[in-house]
């Protein structure tokens, strides 16, 4: 099988993995779209199966990622994803590889990203990432760890950035909602799902949306793709949590 990497000549006619047969997240779609199509300006790599599935890596230079982390001249790896059949076929190794050796080629420091201590929605699996070599370099109470695999041991070793050591967010009252397009599930989630949930239960509910670069890296969040605080308190990456029929039960788990 082959692989496809995306860029601004072939974005419009390729698929990007995810929604792109939910009809309810098509604005979403099209806002990842255009995302990826600026972030294809910092060296930004989105790279996929050549088939109708999820199978997919993202990554690019660490000093321009939509991440609160320090982590000069490494290469950050953003979502990874091989679901279904395609499991167990090799295709996560291969990817991996081909981050690799463009961080090789790059003269980076090696790679790094962020997963859940435990498993998150919308992050990758850290437990398998580890049995590839990579290290927990830092970890913080909001359950977020930092991964670094090394390909120059005398490289500065990546940290998270200040914004988000605490766990907390600057707004204390009610539910607070931190998301970008860096996925094409969460503009309508947001929007629609989350505040209608919220309605319904007479919930208070702030939205802030990542816009750029610079809000990204100075979010209260690793997890600048959905992010949901209760009170100043994080508590989910799971952009379900937005729909009426779960939310209930995720917040019951996280209390």
């Amino acid at each position: 099988m082959q692989y496809i990497t995306l860029n601004k000549s072939n974005i419009d006619s390729e698929h990007i993995c995810c929604a792109f047969s939910d009809k309810k997240c098509s604005e979403g779609y099209e806002l990842k779209k255009k995302w990826l199509r600026r972030a294809f300006d910092n060296g930004y790599i989105f790279r996929k199966l050549d088939e109708r599935a999820k199978v997919f890596i993202e990554y690019g230079p660490a000093e321009k990622a939509w991440v609160p982390v320090a982590a000069p001249n490494y290469i950050m790896v953003n979502c990874f994803w091989v679901s279904g059949k395609y499991k167990e076929n090799g295709h996560g190794k291969a990817l991996l590889q081909q981050a690799m050796d463009d961080a090789a080629a790059q003269g980076k420091d090696g790679l790094v990203t962020v997963v859940g201590t435990q498993k998150y929605h919308f992050m990758s699996d850290g437990k398998w990432l580890l049995r590839q070599g990579f290290e927990i370099c830092e970890s913080i109470p909001s359950g977020f760890s930092l991964l670094v695999k090394n390909m120059n041991r005398k490289g500065i070793s990546p940290v998270f950035n200040e914004s988000v050591k605490t766990g907390e967010c600057p707004e204390k009252n009610g539910y607070v909602v931190y998301y970008s397009n860096r996925c094409p599930y969460s503009e309508y989630h947001v929007k629609n799902s989350l505040v209608e949930t919220a309605a319904k239960r007479g919930l208070s509910l702030k939205i802030i949306k990542l816009e750029s670069m610079e809000q990204a890296q100075s979010a209260p969040s690793p997890a600048t793709i959905f992010s949901l605080f209760h009170e100043g308190k994080f508590v989910t990456t799971d952009i379900s949590v937005c729909m009426d029929s779960r939310f209930d039960k995720i917040m019951g788990k996280n209390k």
